[in-house]
C-alpha cells in the first residue's frame, strides 16, 4: 500500500489522483489503515466496492468524478473523491458539486490537502456550493457519523472516526442536516394507539408482499413510490430506473419476499416498505474477500437464520397520503409489517435508516413505536470563494 515520497521533504503530505487499476486498488484499501485499531469497522467487499467505482455504476450516466488519496512518507494516510452530479445541478442550481468517500488520520494536515484538491476540481467545474460526504449520491452512503461510535455500522451504512467532523470544520465546513438511524426490537408490539389508526382504515388498506413472478414492474412502483414520497424533502435527487434496477438485482438475490412489502389504497400502490438482513454480520468475518469461500459462508449465514439483525433502509407514503391519518395508518403499517417476518427468520432488531432530524411527523411516529434514536450522521457544506 506503500507509495514513493516522490522527493518531497520529509513528513510532507502528497495526494495523488487515482488513475488505473493500481491506483484504484489504493484507494479501495485506504479504509483498512485508517480503521485498523476500529473494532467496530465493517470491511466493504472489495468486490463490490470495484464494480461501484467502475463505469458500470449507473451513477456515473449523469455523474462525473474524480479520486485522489493522500500519503504522508509514502503511507497512505487518506482518500478523498469530488463528483458533479448532473441531477442535482437539475434540482438544486448548475453551481453545486459533492464530496465523499473521505476517510483520513487524525492529522489537519491530511484533511486539508483532500479537500483543497477536492475543492480545486470541483471549482473549475463552475461549482461554488460544495457538500458531503456523498458515496457517490445522497441515495448511496452519505453522511459523517457524529454519535453512535460504539456499535458498528448496518449493511449499507457509514461509519467514521471521531474526528472527521472536526477535521472538516477546521476547514470551513459547516453541519448542513443530520440523518438519523432509529433502532428497535422486533418482539415490541404496537401501541393501543397504533393499532386503533390502523383498525380505523382496515377497510381501505390491502398489504401484499412482494409478486417475484412480475419482478421488474414491481421494482418499477417501488421506485414510483419513493421518488414521489420523498420529492419534496432535503438534497433528494430521484432514482433514475437504471440506478433502482441495480438495487432491485441485489434485493432479488438476498432479500425474501416477505422482507418487501406493499400498501393499496383502494386498489392503487400508495405506500412500500423494504427490510434487509444486516449483511455487515457477515462482512464482518470476511475482511473483504467474497472469494474463495465468503460467498458460500454468505449464503449458508442467510439460510440458516444466523443473522440477527436488519435495516430498513427504504420506505415511502406518497405525498397524496402524507400529513393525513390514512398516511399515518399507512406509515405505521408499513413499519410494522416486516415485525412478524423478521422474527421468523431469528432477526431480533431492526435499524431504520436514514430519517432526516427535521422530518418530525415520522420521527413522532418511530418514538410511538418504542423506537430509539441511536445513531447520529451529517452532511457539510461550504461555499467556495
Amino acid at each position: 500500500m506503500g507509495e514513493p515520497s516522490g522527493g518531497l521533504p520529509e513528513g510532507a503530505v502528497a495526494v495523488r489522483p487515482v488513475t488505473g487499476r493500481h491506483g484504484m486498488k489504493a484507494f479501495i484499501d485506504v479504509p483498512w489503515r485508517i480503521y485498523a485499531d476500529d473494532p467496530m469497522w465493517v470491511p466493504p467487499l472489495r468486490l463490490e466496492r470495484r464494480f461501484h467505482f467502475s463505469r458500470f455504476n449507473p451513477f456515473f450516466r449523469h455523474g462525473e468524478w474524480q479520486a485522489w488519496v493522500a500519503y504522508r512518507d509514502g503511507q497512505p494516510a487518506g482518500r478523498i473523491s469530488a463528483q458533479i452530479d448532473r441531477l442535482h445541478r437539475q434540482r438544486y442550481g448548475g453551481d453545486t458539486g459533492h464530496f465523499g468517500l473521505l476517510e483520513g488520520i487524525e492529522d489537519v494536515e491530511v484533511f486539508a490537502a483532500l479537500l483543497r484538491v477536492a475543492e480545486t476540481w470541483l471549482t473549475a467545474r463552475d461549482t461554488r456550493r460544495v457538500s458531503g460526504p456523498f458515496n457517490l449520491s445522497i441515495n448511496q452512503e452519505c453522511g459523517v457519523l457524529v454519535d453512535g461510535y460504539e456499535t458498528p455500522p448496518m449493511v449499507m451504512m457509514p461509519h467514521s472516526r471521531p474526528w472527521y467532523g472536526r477535521l472538516l470544520e477546521a476547514q470551513g465546513y459547516r453541519g448542513q442536516k443530520d440523518l438519523l438511524a432509529y433502532w428497535v426490537e422486533t418482539d415490541r408490539e404496537l401501541t393501543r394507539l397504533m393499532r386503533a389508526v390502523i383498525e380505523r382504515f382496515a377497510g381501505q388498506i390491502r398489504l401484499r408482499t412482494l409478486r417475484r413472478g412480475r419482478f421488474a414492474e414491481e421494482m418499477g412502483i417501488l421506485r414510483d413510490i419513493f421518488n414521489d414520497a420523498w420529492s419534496e424533502n432535503w438534497g433528494f435527487v430521484p432514482f433514475t430506473e437504471a440506478e433502482f434496477a441495480e438495487l432491485g438485482s441485489s434485493l432479488r438475490l438476498l432479500v425474501p419476499d416477505e422482507f418487501i412489502r406493499i400498501a393499496e389504497v383502494d386498489g392503487m400502490p400508495a405506500a412500500f416498505m423494504a427490510g434487509l438482513p444486516n449483511l455487515n454480520e457477515i462482512f464482518a468475518k470476511l475482511d473483504g474477500r467474497l472469494f474463495p469461500l465468503g460467498w458460500a459462508h454468505m449464503i449458508r449465514s442467510l439460510r440458516s437464520g444466523s443473522v440477527r439483525t436488519g435495516r430498513i433502509p427504504l420506505m415511502g407514503v406518497r405525498k397524496q397520503f402524507q400529513n393525513s391519518p390514512l398516511g399515518m395508518a399507512l406509515a405505521i403499517t408499513m413499519i410494522d409489517a416486516p415485525r412478524q417476518a423478521a422474527l421468523s427468520r431469528g432477526i431480533r432488531a431492526v435499524e431504520l435508516s436514514w430519517i432526516l432530524e427535521d422530518n418530525l411527523p415520522m420521527r413522532g411516529i418511530l418514538d410511538h413505536l418504542g423506537c430509539r434514536e441511536y445513531k447520529r450522521y451529517r452532511i457539510y457544506g461550504k461555499t467556495l470563494p
